[in-house]
């Protein structure tokens, strides 16, 4: 034996050496593993598949932090020039904003940490952790209105900074790192107040925008000063119960890329606002004294189906349960059955169970049986229609939107879960369609590529759950079915056409891989989602057996609006508001389809925590099926191969230097000079040195 101590290259070399690796012709000795290592077990069949759900809120909250921190490092970025033009860079807190930005950063980085968003932490950990994001959160909406109040003002010299009374206010409120958080209600007087909407997203889009407000007699202008079309829904205190301290409005709102749109909201007694409409299924309606604002019919629960639709689709409910049973999309005239339902999982009886690691099951989910019917809350309105459901452990809610274009074309799914008062349960949703999925479906990893999962019978349950950290799907030759979600959770597909997801767990005991405790730390957890049913096109089947799929464009632009939602702000002051600009529209135009940029954010100084000149433009190039039509998808944008010409990126900007980096941003190639045009391979990311004027 010839034995030395060697680097990794030395290693390879050798290796290379001995199996002619480097030969052009010759086959490589070495199989090939592709894929990925879930699901692990350890011994036994214990499956660590119990993490991919274990403290579901703080995986939401996760994504929020993320969703944040690059909206607020893409306005800071843009801000930060703008104040270097005019002479109001001393007054934009330029060092304090970078300061919490960099907190935001590693806090975020910090939570990414194996026993963090996996659940796996003790309580008290789990506590510091969730008020690390909160407080990030936090600080970085004030980075935004910081960045916004300065990018909108028509008159730059105009701004200043104070630190008591900001310009501008978030219009939600969460009141600790463990609650939901709450809209505010927005005080209407005869002068129009500022109503600023921001797109984090690098494409125009129409978005539906809902805020509260304190009375029905509304008028809302757009950026260019015309009405616009207004529902006004009721703002519910419980299932049945109308508050008229606040009413909610909602709107299509027509943003430009990365851009904000100033919209004035005023009382007007001749307000043309829809007023939306309710059916309430209860157990014993009782004759109410019709409320003084809406419509408002009480009924029996019905052996008649529930019926939403818009454009796209058509949706039937169960009259008993709420729930939703069939779609039929109308391009095609077909209908889809698509049984949504409810169900618990136990934990063995065995000594070892379930824990914040383990799923250790007692068999199949056993349904959610309630004795009597939940109450259901149906809205007709003609900017969304709604279905509520009041379940004991769950407020499940589907919403259609009822507009042209992306927004229409998926329904929108959210559940409220408590299960505070269980016992060793965990609740999952399921989806069963007549979809005819053969034992396959598809989970990503980490929302950049997409991974098939095959449903073995050998294996117990708790094998068969898969990691979802942005969308699962099943297919047939004609159909898609996928299920995009606002957070990371555990997915499985038990039965053809069928596709499951666990929403929380409670465990009372520890399982053995030294977290020393069970998860009883449960809170009231918002998980959301957007179910988008899609026809396929001239699939073959060789594809079926592929090792890779890719999403639609449709699909992947779904994900991206539902993981960076518009963020709306108010002027705070009541009077003597400067004027602002109609609107801010830094890109010109939207970016291709299937470039997305990761981040736009401010590169620090070589001395001190200051911001440099310098930002870092991070770009992704998503990988799609061409297969899927993209005509009438009411996307706002075209693909160029990769290419971008540098100098049509931004309009209020003049791109000074863009040198290609590594993603560390450590390290420039040595011919990295001023580039004029990007140019990308699908499936890439590729960081940039930008120097912006």
């Amino acid at each position: 034996i010839q034995a030395q101590f060697g680097t990794l290259s030395d290693y390879f070399e050798a290796l290379r050496k001995e199996s002619n690796l480097g030969e052009k012709t010759s086959n490589s000795l070495f199989p090939v593993l592709s894929g990925d290592f879930f699901t692990y077990a350890d011994r036994d069949h214990h499956y660590w598949s119990g993490y991919f759900t274990s403290r579901p809120f703080y995986k939401h909250l996760d994504r929020v932090l993320e969703s944040y921190i690059r909206a607020a490092e893409i306005l800071y970025s843009l801000a930060l020039v703008q104040s270097s033009k005019s002479d109001k860079m001393s007054v934009f807190p330029s060092v304090d904003n970078y300061k919490l930005l960099t907190e935001a950063r590693r806090n975020l980085g910090l939570f990414q940490h194996h026993d963090a968003i996996t659940g796996t932490a003790k309580d008290w950990v789990v506590v510091d952790y969730g008020t690390r994001l909160f407080h990030s959160i936090m600080n970085l909406k004030k980075v935004i209105i910081d960045s916004a109040h300065l990018l909108i003002l028509k008159d730059k010299n105009a701004y200043s900074y104070d630190t008591a009374t900001p310009f501008l206010k978030m219009d939600d409120v969460q009141a600790s790192q463990d609650s939901l958080p709450h809209k505010t209600v927005i005080k209407l007087t005869l002068q129009p107040r500022y109503l600023l909407i921001y797109n984090p997203a690098e494409q125009e889009r129409f978005s539906v925008v809902s805020v509260n407000v304190n009375s029905p007699k509304v008028k809302l202008l757009s950026p260019l000063g015309k009405p616009v079309t207004v529902q006004i829904s009721a703002v519910w205190d419980g299932a049945t119960t109308v508050s008229h301290e606040a009413y909610q409005i909602s709107f299509v709102a027509h943003l430009p890329p990365l851009g904000i749109g100033v919209y004035q909201l005023l009382e007007d007694e001749r307000s043309e606002a829809v007023l939306a409409d309710y059916n309430i299924y209860v157990r014993n309606s009782r004759q109410e004294k019709p409320d003084r604002v809406f419509k408002i019919k009480e009924m029996q629960h019905s052996v008649d189906n529930i019926i939403l639709e818009n454009a796209y689709m058509k949706l039937w409910f169960s009259g008993m349960s709420g729930l939703l049973e069939k779609i039929n999309t109308k391009k095609d005239g077909k209908n889809h059955q698509m049984k949504v339902e409810f169900a618990w999982y136990g934990t063995t009886s065995n000594r070892d169970k379930s824990g914040a690691y383990l799923f250790l099951p007692d068999g199949d989910a056993k349904p959610y049986i309630f004795a009597d019917p939940p109450t259901v809350r149906v809205t007709h309105g003609n900017i969304f229609s709604e279905v509520v459901c009041f379940f004991h452990h769950v407020t499940h809610t589907m919403r259609l939107y009822k507009v042209q274009g992306l927004e229409g074309q998926s329904l929108e799914v959210s559940n409220i879960v408590d299960i505070r008062g269980e016992y060793n349960r965990e609740l999952a949703m399921r989806i069963s369609s007549d979809i005819n999925s053969q034992n396959r479906f598809y989970t990503d990893l980490n929302g950049y590529q997409i991974q098939p999962r095959l449903t073995m019978s050998k294996l117990p349950i708790q094998a068969n759950i898969y990691p979802m950290t942005t969308m699962t799907y099943i297919q047939d030759v004609g159909v898609r079915l996928t299920l995009h979600s606002a957070q990371s959770l555990g997915v499985a597909s038990f039965k053809n056409g069928q596709l499951e997801v666990i929403m929380d767990r409670r465990l009372m005991q520890d399982d053995n891989r030294g977290l020393g405790q069970g998860v009883q730390d449960n809170k009231i957890t918002a998980n959301v989602f957007r179910l988008l049913l899609e026809r396929r096109h001239g699939t073959d089947v060789k594809e079926e057996k592929a090792p890779v799929s890719f999403p639609s464009l449709l699909s992947h632009m779904t994900s991206l609006f539902l993981n960076h939602p518009v963020i709306p702000m108010t002027a705070n002051a009541d009077s003597g508001v400067p004027e602002l600009i109609n609107t801010f529209s830094p890109l010109l135009s939207s970016m291709p389809c299937d470039m997305h940029i990761v981040n736009l954010r401010t590169i620090q100084a070589k001395v001190d925590t200051k911001p440099s000149d310098e930002a870092a433009l991070i770009l992704h190039r998503k990988g799609f099926d061409c297969r899927f039509s993209n005509r009438d998808m009411g996307l706002l944008c075209s693909t160029t191969q990769g290419k971008i010409k540098v100098h049509k990126l931004f309009t209020k900007f003049r791109v000074e230097s863009l040198t290609p980096t590594s993603l560390s941003l450590m390290h420039s190639p040595p011919d990295a000079g001023n580039i004029s045009e990007i140019n990308m391979n699908s499936m890439e990311i590729n960081a940039f040195r930008i120097r912006l004027r």
